[in-house]
């Protein structure tokens, strides 16, 4: 991890740790900066907003800075690495979850948080169709406009019913640290494809 993946994440911890403490009203961006022990400029760097801190992301994770996750996503594009779609999707999952930072605790602490307040629930609810959305995108850029619209989106809302999956096994793990969410997503998305096979 970056110095700035860890900053990013502990200013998310500190953001997660304040709303549940303090509701999402309770706090102030300059609380926020104090907690992370950051300057406020610092802060403003990572987030726009005190929703953005809170669910740990600026937009969708397809958007990402990072040049690694930039970089898997022209590869897939490209049609690669495999050259199969759901492999490939697979690989993708890699730079998408490490960018929204799921470890144990932090799936915790946004679940506790969620409770706090509507107004969190509904901005989760968007980044998360802002992704979906985007991966259907990448999706068709990959395969042409003939593999249509409707399929990319139902082959999303399968990914995500098998992230799902994994999430509840990686929860329910006696090693969590030990355990990479990604090699259980891809490990269940081989289980779906047996499956439906």
């Amino acid at each position: 991890m970056t110095k700035q993946q860890r900053t990013r994440a502990r200013i998310n911890h500190c953001a997660m740790r304040l709303t549940i403490d303090r509701g999402l009203d309770g706090w102030t961006m300059e609380d926020l900066a104090a907690a992370a022990e950051v300057s406020r400029r610092t802060l403003f760097n990572y987030f726009s907003s005190k929703i953005d801190a809170v669910l740990g992301t600026i937009g969708s994770p397809t958007r990402s800075d990072d040049p690694t996750a930039q970089a898997a996503f022209a590869v897939f594009v490209d049609r690669g690495p495999t050259g199969r779609l759901v492999d490939d999707v697979a690989v993708l999952a890699g730079p998408i979850l490490a960018d929204e930072g799921f470890d144990p605790e932090n799936v915790a602490l946004r679940r506790s948080m969620l409770t706090c307040s509507t107004r969190l629930i509904e901005a989760m609810h968007e980044h998360f169709e802002q992704t979906a959305d985007d991966i259907v995108a990448l999706i068709l850029q990959r395969e042409g406009a003939g593999f249509g619209e409707e399929r990319a989106h139902l082959m999303v809302r399968l990914l995500v019913a098998v992230f799902d999956s994994a999430m509840r096994s990686y929860l329910a793990t006696d090693d969590p640290d030990g355990t990479d969410l990604v090699d259980l997503f891809v490990a269940h998305l081989r289980t779906a494809g047996e499956l439906l096979g």
